[in-house]
């Protein structure tokens, strides 16, 4: 199987690398893409800014539907992954609902823990039909 990568799936990879630089630093995601040494592509530096833009809705937005689960219990990794997927969910439209999962599922799977695809997919999929719907109405 000969399986190109696809420039929108390294873009949240590269993104999802700039957000766990900022809190590992401690810094803004903003900053973290002005740290840059060479500019980030164009979709990444949107996912990068828009979740830095719309951080206090999205982390109300999960927070509301991890059940059990704070945002500071989470592991760092699962926790930018959801929020990236659910800017995405929020603001990118134009991306279908079991992409924005299924790209979410598959950098928890890489990047996290044995349980995060199940953990990040559960999240999302609770979060997905309301945002939608929100997105739509509003």
């Amino acid at each position: 199987m000969d399986r190109r990568p696809d420039p929108r799936s390294d873009a949240r990879e590269r993104a999802l690398y700039l957000l766990y630089e900022a809190d590992a630093k401690g810094i803004s995601p903003i900053d973290a893409l002005a740290l840059q040494l060479i500019e980030p592509d164009e979709l990444t530096a949107a996912l990068v800014s828009g979740v830095a833009e719309h951080a206090a809705a999205i982390d109300t937005a999960i927070a509301a539907r991890a059940k059990g689960w704070t945002l500071a219990r989470m592991p760092v990794v699962d926790v930018n992954i959801i929020r990236l997927a659910t800017f995405e969910l929020m603001e990118r439209q134009h991306v279908p609902v079991a992409v924005v999962i299924d790209e979410a599922v598959e950098l928890a799977k890489r990047f996290s823990t044995d349980d995060s695809g199940r953990f990040v997919n559960g999240v999302l999929a609770a979060l997905a039909t309301e945002l939608r719907r929100e997105a739509t109405s509003g």
